[in-house]
Formats: C-alpha cells, sequence, structure tokens
C-alpha cells in the first residue's frame, strides 16, 4: 500500500524517501535522542530527518507546521490509530505513543504502569528543566554571569533528584525494577549529557550516587541505545 503524506508541508523541506516509515524530525540531544532510541528498542522502521538548529530549521513554517513550539523532536507516523497518519510532538508523549502502539516498554499491570509514566513525568518536570539549567550556568552562557546563585541553585536541584534517584535504583536493576522502560529511556540520556558533555560530574559530586553510575553505564551498554545516541546524524 503506498503512502502519501504530501499532504504534511513538513514533508516538503524533508522528503520522506519511505513514507511507508514512521518519519522522525529531531536532532542527538538529551531529549531527541530519547525517541530515536525508543525507535530502536522497539524496532519499529523509521526514517530520521536532521533538524538543524544552527540553520533555523526549527522556526521555518514547514517544521512549525508539525509543532508549533518549535522544538524537537517530533514525529509523523503514516500508520497511526485507525490506519491514518498521525502527526505528534513532545518527547515524553511519543515515548508513550511508541510504547502503546507496540506494547513495549511498559509495565502490562495498571498500577505499575502509571509507576512507570509517574516517573517518566519526573524527568519531564524535574530531570530535564534542571540539568538543563544547570548546563546553561556552566557551560554556556551562563557562566559568565557574575553572580553565581542561580548556578548555586541549579548545583543544589541537581544533587537533589540524582539522590531521589539513587535511592529508587537501590535494589532494583531499572527504575521500575527488572523491567525496563519509557521511565530509563526519559531519564538516561539527561544523566548521560550532565556528566559527559555539559561536564558537571565534579560539579554536583556524581560518584555519590553509584545507584546511578551503575544504571548509566547499563545504559549506554545497550546496542539500541548506542545505535539512537547517534540519530539523526550530525553533518560532518
Amino acid at each position: 500500500m503506498t503512502t502519501d503524506l504530501s499532504r504534511f508541508p513538513i514533508t516538503r523541506k524533508w522528503p520522506a524517501r519511505h513514507p511507508e516509515r514512521l518519519q522522525l524530525y529531531s536532532l542527538p540531544t538529551p531529549n531527541g535522542v530519547k525517541v530515536s532510541i525508543a525507535l530502536e528498542e522497539t524496532g519499529l522502521p523509521y526514517e530520521p530527518h536532521l533538524v538543524r538548529f544552527d540553520a533555523d530549521e526549527q522556526t521555518s513554517p514547514e517544521f512549525l507546521s508539525l509543532n508549533p513550539n518549535n522544538k524537537i523532536p517530533a514525529i509523523l507516523d503514516p500508520q497511526g490509530p485507525g490506519g491514518q497518519p498521525l502527526a505528534l510532538f513532545e518527547s515524553g508523549a511519543i515515548l508513550l505513543y511508541l510504547a502503546e502502539k507496540t506494547g513495549q516498554l511498559l509495565p502490562a499491570d495498571p498500577a505499575e504502569r502509571w509507576q512507570a509514566v509517574q516517573w517518566l513525568m519526573f524527568q519531564m518536570g524535574g530531570i530535564g528543566p534542571m540539568f538543563g539549567q544547570l548546563g546553561y550556568f556552566h557551560r554556556f552562557a551562563g557562566k559568565d554571569i557574575e553572580d553565581q546563585r542561580p548556578r548555586e541553585r541549579y548545583v543544589a536541584e541537581s544533587r537533589r533528584l540524582l539522590g531521589v534517584l539513587d535511592r529508587r535504583l537501590a535494589g532494583r536493576d531499572w527504575i521500575m525494577g527488572r523491567d525496563y522502560t519509557v521511565a530509563d529511556i526519559a531519564v538516561w540520556p539527561w544523566v548521560h549529557t550532565l556528566v559527559g558533555f555539559y561536564g558537571a560530574a565534579e560539579l554536583v559530586g556524581f560518584t555519590d550516587f553509584g545507584q546511578v553510575a551503575r544504571a548509566l553505564q547499563a545504559f549506554l551498554a545497550r546496542p539500541a541505545v548506542v545505535r539512537g545516541l547517534q540519530v539523526p546524524q550530525r553533518p560532518a
């Protein structure tokens, strides 16, 4: 069956060579790789498209037609509910959609399912925003601000969140126990970025959080994670 995505303006700027596959519009950032990792873990066929922030492509009319909030990632699934194409943005929503679509990455038990969702929201509302602010004040333009109180605030809050996560992981392989879920896919790219790209491991005293360090290494060793962290590939 031929899939026609031409009614979606985003396909004019990023043409779909494989319109039967799920289309991913993203960048390999902590939020972006959540979705590429989930796609690699589930095995869904997809076609990635790089959205170049250095060219302001996220503010182009074509991208805004899919995500009016001009953030990555976003997807266009040609085989959405009822067999109709579905456009979706916000990484947390996309993770839940992919989990429901494939029957993977969420517990089957309703109570455990909602507990996994709560830890996904813990990342969306806490770890992502706080770690991101710390990155701004430690690595990017914020580091030149003389007043150190903003940085100190985000260091303290990042340590608090790492402590919450560390206590949760005591006696558990993953956030939900033995099962690897969307909560892990949401959380670990941000922890990886905090101690890697942001270079904030010493700043937050990362060695104090042994359970977090252990689970992060297990996450980074997964083949699907290794692949997903490189999607979409940045230009050489």
